[in-house]
């Protein structure tokens, strides 16, 4: 599909990357935003750092309020995008619930899926295979299917079809740390009226609910920065976020997460058992560098920076995480190791190259096996600066283009 499909067309909420798609994403849909987004944006400024109209245009350096892929004040996914218009063509058929269990490998050549669905285990045959499953699914399959490091493979019981060292290593990923605070300001979501909220969104799709929460953010340059490309990102929430949102604190409350843009950690993914309906064992190998720990003290103290900011002082109560104990260095790295999470970001286990650990080459098809590719966050060889979404469709673009 052509980018111009994606301009008109796919508008998925918190695309804020430092990234190109071919064309410019939407802008922050203004049917509502909470003022302490704002309040956030000039504290950012206050620290000495530039506002920002648009993420997109090239410097992404500064703060500002985040563009967002949404279509009628609702997240509009790749899927509704792409998929939902598709559905009525005669040659496209979407199965739900079913597992792809392994790429069916013959003479060096992919011709097809084995797939269980409702309890029947089917076969799906074609000309091109293209794997989809994102940087943990897509080793895994490949795995299971022969494709991967042989002694693993054996180990594991799996019969070696082709031998790629690389598949499941390289492993990539944001690690986040959040800074939260306390606040009676009722502009946070945390005391969110449901109903009245509901009833603005049926009637008019405006107000609150049409909000992705990470209104707003920014990219800096940490003291640890060898240039001038921003190395931390910054989202803000006008609520208290704990553990991914699994952990309800009381009152009211702002978060800001902050991430090391460029890790220097790398990881793995392995399978447990040859076995397609267990998981595999995902070892991210988070802060296994010196840098990344410096990376995320770095987080930590720029966060508070901008919180601590003047017009921040009406709005603060006082902060929640990093706890008031939480001041020495030891304890701050203490903190990290207890609060830090991921942003869903993972990639690069079937990376793009012509190196040893290589595992597809630049028309993302995989070394060795004909008629098989690999189209997702995977093949990424290192993490951009930034969050992952776009970029990814922007791959899956490219790829679409070379079959037409």
């Amino acid at each position: 599909m052509s980018c111009r499909f994606l301009k008109a067309q796919d508008q998925q909420r918190g695309a804020s990357e430092h990234h190109a798609t071919g064309g410019p994403l939407s802008v922050q849909d203004p049917r509502y935003t909470s003022r302490l987004s704002k309040v956030f944006v000039k504290a950012g400024v206050q620290t000495g750092h530039p506002a920002v109209d648009d993420f997109n245009t090239g410097d992404p350096h500064g703060f500002g309020l985040y563009q967002l892929t949404q279509r009628h004040g609702q997240r509009c996914s790749s899927a509704v995008a792409y998929l939902k218009p598709a559905l009525k063509r005669p040659n496209l058929t979407v199965l739900t619930h079913a597992l792809a269990h392994r790429v069916l490998v013959k003479n060096g050549s992919a011709h097809g899926v084995e797939v269980s669905h409702q309890d029947e285990l089917r076969k799906f045959t074609g000309g091109q295979i293209i794997l989809s499953g994102g940087a943990i699914n897509s080793p895994q399959l490949l795995m299971l299917s022969g494709i991967g490091p042989a002694d693993h493979l054996r180990q594991t019981g799996i019969t070696v079809k082709h031998e790629l060292e690389g598949v499941g290593q390289n492993l990539q990923d944001h690690l986040d740390i959040c800074t939260l605070i306390s606040s009676s300001s009722h502009s946070t979501y945390d005391k969110l009226n449901h109903t009245l909220a509901g009833l603005r969104y049926l009637l008019g799709k405006r107000g609150p609910a049409t909000s992705n929460v990470a209104e707003a953010g920014g990219f800096v340059c940490s003291r640890l920065a060898t240039d001038s490309r921003p190395d931390i990102q910054f989202h803000f929430l006008p609520a208290l976020m704990d553990d991914h949102g699994r952990n309800l604190l009381p009152g009211r409350g702002m978060t800001m997460h902050a991430c090391n843009l460029r890790p220097q950690s790398r990881g793995e993914i392995r399978l447990k058992s040859a076995d397609p309906t267990k998981p595999p064992a995902i070892q991210p190998n988070y802060l296994q560098t010196e840098h990344d720990l410096e990376m995320m003290l770095e987080c930590v103290r720029l966060s508070k920076e901008i919180f601590n900011q003047d017009v921040f002082d009406s709005y603060r109560d006082g902060f929640i995480y990093p706890e008031d104990f939480v001041q020495s260095r030891a304890e701050t790295v203490d903190f990290i190791r207890r609060k830090a999470e991921t942003v869903y970001h993972p990639v690069g286990t079937c990376k793009m190259g012509s190196d040893p650990l290589a595992v597809v080459d630049s028309n993302l098809k995989v070394h060795g096996i004909d008629q098989l590719r690999v189209v997702d966050a995977s093949i990424m060889p290192t993490l951009v600066s930034g969050n992952t979404n776009a970029p990814v469709i922007m791959i899956a673009e490219k790829c679409a283009d070379s079959f037409c």
